[in-house]
């Protein structure tokens, strides 16, 4: 089996530019998938999350399109032939400056197209012309309908996180995309996770793939070191502050499962002067685009996050991930840790379970056929703040003296055991019960004028109306006319 990329028998120009990157021992799915591409052949590739999957479909297809390579400045002349397809707008990026990077030295064009920024410029780029397209689905629907590229010449399809890309909603736009492609192509599929009934589905759009799975599906990284401690909600971040003080951790994803919950608590650790930042599905794309960017460069410690970080993003020597929430879907676990401990690094995977996740920690289990066990951690007495938050009061609540700052789940264990022979109970007294009052003890007795009517139902004469200043009374008028008094008859 080839092992280093100096025996691929690679073009001069595209040797140049992996060396300068740094290559040169090839992973296992690069040394299983790159022969199989670089023959033409359909490929449905499974390895774990940060073992150097996208050079391993774009190496063979960049030396496969060298045929096609010419110095034209017509579009004509440049046609797609090679396109990508993937989930998120950050990871598209990334494989579009990797693309980039590989071919520095040709003259094969690249370009990418994601949504959530205006269409000119990625316009522009394609009617200037480009080899290999690398896109979302959403976006490049749009650009087809704008007949801003045609598809029509395109030899290679690519799915890189293929499971996601036909598991969240994208099979109807891939169905049509694929409807725009010829029938005669190579088509490749990469992903760290496949299940079977994903595999049946992919089946459809490969002609006698080769199957490549380098390890066993939906495995972790041997590399990660895993923790699952038992930490109720209200602990969580005193539990992560902890953690990445006790060891020495300068930088750090930390996924939940929310947009809201993201940004919550992205700027909860933020004020509690921690340089954090946030990224999730609500904000802008160059907002996404920015944070991302600090993250890498170091300027940003920790960069909170929902799934849209999952899939995909290569930042090197990121040493920690911590789940603030147990995802919903297991197989978002290995895409999660795969943050970490990436092309053979060590790394650390923590995960907080409260007492709510027990059937997310099942589906975890099952996926990763394995039993997990819950480590407890206690806090430190001098370093955890004093009290908790009490809901009611909306204040910090200070503990009793004597009291230990422990977490809740030590806490409760401690209280459900009962005490031991011959020692005293070590939890404080409780408070003494006030007296009770003896007025609520007697039997109802009615009062002495209950015969009387109740006051609601005596009637009251209505208060006189005072009339308005604006209403003038009627004075009173001497009659004109009088009727005479009858005359008397005298008989």
């Amino acid at each position: 089996m080839t092992q280093s990329f100096s025996e691929l028998s690679l073009s001069p120009t595209i040797e140049r530019a992996v060396a300068e990157m740094g290559y040169e021992t090839m992973t296992p799915i690069q040394a299983q998938a790159i022969p199989v591409v670089l023959q033409g052949r359909d490929v449905m590739g499974a390895a774990q999350t940060g073992t150097g999957k996208t050079a391993a479909f774009t190496l063979p297809l960049l030396q496969r399109m060298l045929k096609h390579e010419n110095a034209s400045t017509s579009p004509a002349r440049h046609p797609v032939r090679a396109l990508v397809l993937l989930p998120t707008r950050e990871l598209a990026d990334q494989v579009a400056e990797q693309v980039k990077l590989y071919a520095k030295y040709t003259n094969l064009r690249s370009t990418v197209v994601f949504g959530g920024i205006d269409m000119k410029p990625q316009t522009a780029e394609l009617k200037k012309g480009v080899e290999v397209l690398v896109a979302t689905p959403g976006r490049l629907l749009d650009h087809i309908e704008a007949k801003n590229c045609v598809l029509n010449q395109v030899e290679y399809v690519v799915l890189d996180e293929a499971d996601r890309m036909l598991d969240i909603g994208f099979l109807p736009d891939l169905q049509r995309i694929l409807s725009f492609l010829p029938k005669q192509r190579t088509t490749l599929l990469f992903s760290a996770t496949f299940s079977p009934e994903i595999k049946r589905l992919a089946n459809s759009y490969l002609q006698d793939p080769v199957t490549i799975e380098v390890a066993r599906s939906n495995a972790t990284a041997s590399t990660v070191e895993q923790h699952f401690y038992r930490v109720e909600d209200d602990d969580k971040r005193g539990t992560l502050k902890q953690i990445l003080r006790e060891r020495g951790l300068k930088q750090a994803f930390v996924f939940v499962n929310s947009k809201l919950g993201c940004a919550r608590l992205a700027r909860s650790l933020e004020r509690e002067g921690l340089n954090t930042t946030a990224l999730h599905g609500d904000k802008s794309q160059d907002e996404r685009l920015k944070a991302l960017a600090a993250f890498k460069a170091g300027e940003v410690d920790l960069l909170v996050c929902t799934d849209v970080a999952a899939r995909g993003l290569d930042i090197k020597d990121v040493p920690a991930v911590f789940n603030f929430d147990i995802p919903f879907n297991a197989e978002d676990y290995v895409h999660r840790i795969g943050r970490t401990g990436r092309a053979g690094a060590s790394g650390l995977a923590v995960s907080f379970v409260s007492g709510r996740d027990t059937r997310l920690m099942g589906d975890l289990e099952k996926l990763l056929g394995k039993k997990l066990e819950l480590e407890a951690l206690e806090f430190e007495a001098d370093r955890r703040p004093a009290g908790r938050f009490n809901d009611g009061q909306r204040a910090w609540q200070q503990p009793e003296d004597g009291e230990r700052r422990e977490s809740r789940a030590i806490r409760e264990s401690r209280d459900s055991r009962p005490p031991r022979e011959g020692r005293a109970d070590q939890r404080p007294a409780r408070a003494p019960r006030p007296p009770a009052d003896p007025l609520f003890d007697k039997p109802y007795e009615p009062s002495a004028a209950s015969d009387a009517p109740p006051a609601w139902e005596v009637a009251q004469r209505p208060a006189a109306r005072a009339a308005s200043p604006n209403i003038k009374t009627r004075r009173k008028v001497a009659a004109l006319f009088k009727s005479a008094p009858a005359p008397v008859q005298e008989s």
